[in-house]
This record gives structure tokens, sequence and C-alpha cells, in this order.
């Protein structure tokens, strides 16, 4: 992999990752564009003891623009498109977004774009350019681990407008939290609490189980894919190393060459879930890494989970009153229905 670090007009850093190593990139950013300016601020509320990031700025970000404008496809001079990536092509760019809900003392918010086409999706990867993605993921990771207001580093991909997606270009985002997050405050407590009772870990003893239960998707020499007992969403898959680690600067090479593969299958499977004909499944995939400086850090392991808010054909699971009032998730797809079906629509 070849990094090349660069900035666009307005200051803020892109980052060119090529599969070859002599990939050249010194394209300028033409446009006319002023400093940005944000006004992201984090409060604290002392009730629910989480932390919201208020980030007004948003408001004007760019909203599904047609494909000919998009921000995220390379520079064409000649057309006039002027973009985000100067350059004419790339394999994936990494750039701090224009309308970002962290910024300065308040964290960091990067854009991740996958691929310059357009009309593919991750899944339309090959093994190669996966595996270039979950370098990029970890080279990202380790960096922003570097700076001193960052907590925690969230890698995830929003896919389809079901989920609020403004770009259709593929692509991902990467938060830098200055906080550490409810849901990884919540199951660091869990772990806890599992060593004090039981001396164990949590994290390997759940995997542990759910490898002898019926709801595994996939399972390889270095992962497991697994729909949880507990999924909260219609057809969820979490993915873990068999090896714990507590973020993704831990796998080994073993695992980082067969993750291309199973995960590229779990998101072939997710497209075919509902049959033939059927717009392209929307789902939300999001790495879980542990905090930077938390204690009880290498009890934490590093997984993915993988979900959409598709709960049958032309249906969506909406988070109503139960769900979005009291944190109280009602699944209407049984977790073992879920799993069979994504073992019965392998993608080969």
């Amino acid at each position: 992999m070849k990094k090349t670090v660069t900035a666009l007009a307005d200051g803020r850093a892109l980052i060119y990752y090529d599969s070859r190593d002599d990939a050249v990139r010194e394209a300028v950013d033409l446009r006319p564009l002023e400093p940005t300016s944000t006004t992201s601020e984090i409060r604290h509320d002392p009730l629910r003891g989480d932390s919201v990031a208020v980030a007004s700025h948003r408001q004007g970000r760019t909203y599904h623009p047609p494909a000919g404008e998009c921000p995220l496809c390379p520079t064409d001079v000649a057309a006039g498109r002027l973009s985000e990536i100067p350059d004419s092509d790339y394999d994936v760019v990494v750039f701090e977004n224009r309308f970002p809900s962290l910024a300065g003392d308040s964290g960091r918010c990067e854009v991740v774009c996958f691929t310059s086409d357009h009309d593919a999706s991750f899944a339309a990867l090959t093994e190669e350019q996966a595996a270039l993605v979950l370098d990029v993921w970890t080279d990202r990771t380790a960096e922003l681990a570097e700076l001193p207001q960052v907590e925690q580093v969230f890698c995830f991909e929003n896919r389809g407008p079901e989920i609020g997606v403004t770009l259709g270009h593929p692509h991902g985002q990467i938060y830098a939290y200055p906080f550490v997050t409810p849901r990884t405050e919540r199951m660091s407590r869990s772990v806890a609490e599992h060593r004090a009772a039981t001396g164990g870990n949590l994290f390997d003893d759940v995997v542990e189980r759910e490898r002898a239960a019926d709801r595994v998707v996939l399972a390889g020499e270095h992962w497991v894919a697994f729909v949880p007992y507990a999924a909260h969403w219609p057809y969820e898959v979490h993915l873990y190393p068999l090896r714990r680690v507590p973020d993704l600067r831990g796998l080994d090479e073993a695992a980082r060459a067969e993750f291309p593969g199973i995960y590229l299958e779990l998101l072939r499977r997710f497209d075919r879930i509902f049959g033939e004909g059927e717009p392209p499944t929307p789902y939300i995939s999001a790495w879980h890494q542990a905090p930077f400086r938390a204690a009880g850090r290498g009890d934490f392991a590093l997984h993915l989970e993988l979900f959409t808010v598709r709960r049958t054909s032309g249906k969506l699971k909406f988070l109503a009153g139960s769900e979005s009032g009291m944190d109280a998730f009602i699944n209407d797809v049984p977790p073992e229905t879920a799993a069979r079906t994504l073992r019965e629509v392998a993608s080969t």
C-alpha cells in the first residue's frame, strides 16, 4: 500500500491509498474554497449520562446531488467537474469531512471513498480492493489514536437512502470521538462484571456459545459470523476474529488475509435476503473497537456488526415508541430464522 498525504483547497487533509507503489498523486484542488468553519460542540446530558454533538453547520451539507455532480467521484477537468478528489482516478481515498459532526477539540470526522466507480458498491469490490480498505481502516485507526483529544475510533458504512445516506457513491465514514460512546461503555461494563463474577472473558464466552448454536452464518479459519441470540434488528450479523484483539491494529496477517472473502460474502448475501428483483439491501456496517485509554482495554474484542433496517420485502423496521422512547428493542424476525435465511442465500 502506498500512502500519499496532500490537502484540499480549504486546508482539509486528503490522503490517497494506492495498491500500486508507483502511483503518483500530484493533482491540485482547483476549487475556490473558503477555509472551513465549523460549530461543533459536545454537550453532556446529566440524566442519561451520555454526550451529544451539536453541529448546526451540517444543515448545509450536500444532499442527493445528480450523479454528474457527485463530490466523491474523481475530478474531470475537461467536463468542468471539480470534486473533493482532485485526481482523475483513485483506489481508496480519505479526506476530512467538509461538514463534520466532530471537529477540533470535539474530535474528527473523515470520509472514506472505497472506489472511484460511482455505480459500484462495497459488495462489488474485488478481494484485493477490500483488503486495501481494511488496511486503510487500520491506518486511520492508528493515526487518529495519536490525537490527544480522541478516545475512540469508529469506522462504519451507511448504505442506502433508507438509512439516510445523501451521497450515492460507495463510501464510509470514520468518527474519532473525544469520549467513549454509550454503546461501548455498556459493553465494557458487562465485560468487567463478567470478569469479576467468573474470571473469564465475556466476549470469548459469547463467541464460544454462538459457534455451538444454530445461528452461525459463515465460519472460516480465523473469523466467524453469526446472528446473535438477542439480535436487535431483523437481519443482524456479528463478525469476530477468533483471536481476540482490541482493535484493527491487532489483527495478524492470517486474519487480515481471510477477512475480505468472508466480509464480501456477507454483503452479497445481504443483497439476496429478499429475493431477486429487490432493490439493494440498506445496511449499516460498524466496527466496534476498544477505547484507547480505558481500563480493561485488553478484555475488549474487536468485532463488526452488520444489520439492515428492512424487515421484509418493501417494509422497514422503524424505531418507534419502545425503541426510541425507552431503548427497548422489539425484533420481528427470530434470530434463528434470520441465520437460516442468510445461510440459504449463498452468493455462489
